[in-house]
């Protein structure tokens, strides 16, 4: 389920160009009261044929509990369907519902093609989390422009055989990154070097939880070259200088820290709250050395969700079935499926994601799915995959010394704005 919160194709970023504050001016949005009934399309992303009992049973409770609805439901390949959907709105053949992440609703709002569904039903931000409804509200623009479906997030795991052979608590896990580097040193030290605890650079994300705005409240320029960005980035930097990270970790061939974690030569890494669950597949004896905890900061937040067309000729109806597919029955149902988490606040009270069974992967189910709470996406929906490169490039002359932090950022913010403005 990771490729539903990848980045998007190329189009895409073309298309969005600079910040949302120039969104299009459209006629009024179409009125959402009237009688739920008649014909309303729904589009979802990749879902047939793995999912469609699940998806199709969904659909006839919507018709059985409105009479004289039906649902015309589409579904796209996983490849392509950023080209697909952007083909759709130029075309004016959006469907009335359609499932878009955060990031490829940006070209459709500056155009004026989604409805505010935040104005259009106002029951909205009481019934969702709240930081997975944040994710559909964009800088310079009012409103909402999505219902948040299904989620994600990510939880620390530890390698406890490895921290208790190289004189680490697994009952004391580091909280912050001052913490995570001073056991890192000290399991340098009771290794010889042949074992890493910290085995990533750092990303933009990271300066967010460091309190580092990523970019101005409008979304028109980036402005994380702060001294605060400045420090953090020191602190990898002494951290590489000492040894403490792999040394090729700044390089693009580098095998990540997963892959790592993996085959037992790095005590930390981070995933899903589903991922001792497939590691106990893919790595059977290290699965249960393997504990959670909760992720550093504000966790990282994954989300997936329903828009609506402006266009709809049935936006009652469109409205009832993005909030009938989104409810918290539904979404339970769907999590029992395939390992995501339900983003309605009602789901709080789920034994199935808040009661643990005592096992590592129960344990990590339930931090996941209490992070929600909390969770924000990390990344503004403008930075780029063409952004993300450069960063990282910027990034990783700071941590390997090559170049200050301070000339690092300053760069790194000088052409991201240039792309921003592109």
């Amino acid at each position: 389920m990771r490729r539903y919160w990848a980045g998007l194709a190329l189009l895409v970023v073309t298309i969005a160009g600079c910040g949302l504050g120039g969104a299009a001016e459209e006629e009024p949005a179409p009125s959402a009261g009237g009688a739920v009934k008649g014909k309303v399309s729904l589009q979802t992303w990749a879902l047939k044929p793995k999912f469609t009992d699940y998806v199709q049973g969904v659909i006839d409770g919507f018709e059985k509990r409105y009479p004289g609805t039906e649902v015309e439901w589409l579904d796209q390949p996983a490849e392509g369907y950023s080209d697909k959907v952007l083909t759709q709105a130029a075309g004016g053949t959006l469907p009335d519902v359609v499932n878009l992440p955060p990031d490829f609703a940006v070209p459709l709002i500056r155009q004026g093609i989604l409805l505010d569904v935040a104005q259009a039903d106002q029951k909205l931000a009481a019934e969702y989390v709240p930081g997975a409804l944040d994710a559909y509200r964009y800088p310079g623009v009012q409103g909402a422009y999505g219902y948040p479906w299904y989620l994600n997030t990510d939880v620390n795991y530890w390698n406890t055989e490895l921290l208790k052979k190289n004189g680490l608590d697994p009952e004391k896990l580091p909280a912050s990154l001052d913490e995570l580097i001073a056991q890192a040193r000290t399991l340098k030290e009771k290794s010889g070097g042949k074992v890493f605890l910290m085995s990533r650079r750092p990303e933009l994300g990271d300066l967010t939880n460091a309190g580092v705005p990523i970019m101005s409240p409008d979304g028109a320029r980036f402005t994380f070259n702060t001294p605060e960005a400045v420090a953090l980035l020191d602190k990898y930097r002494d951290a590489f200088k000492e040894g403490l990270l792999p040394r090729d970790v700044l390089t693009d061939t580098y095998a990540g820290n997963a892959k790592l974690f993996n085959e037992g030569t790095v005590a930390w890494t981070t995933g899903g709250g589903n991922y001792i669950t497939s590691l106990a597949t893919d790595n059977p004896t290290l699965a249960p050395k393997v504990v959670p905890s909760k992720a550093m900061g504000t966790p990282p937040l994954y989300v997936q969700g329903l828009s609506i067309s402006k266009a709809t000729k049935n936006a009652p109806a469109a409205l009832a079935l993005a909030r009938w597919v989104t409810s918290a029955e539904n979404q339970a149902a769907f999590a029992r499926l395939v390992n995501i988490f339900p983003s309605t606040v009602a789901s709080a009270n789920d034994p199935f994601f808040s009661k643990s069974d005592g096992s590592n992967s129960g344990d990590a189910k339930v931090i996941a799915f209490e992070s929600l709470a909390e969770a924000k996406v990390l990344e503004p929906v403008q930075v780029t995959e063409a952004m993300k490169k450069l960063v990282r490039q910027q990034f990783s002359l700071a941590v390997s010394g090559e170049a200050t932090s301070r000339e690092a950022l300053d760069a790194a913010v000088a052409k991201c704005d240039e792309l921003l403005k592109s």
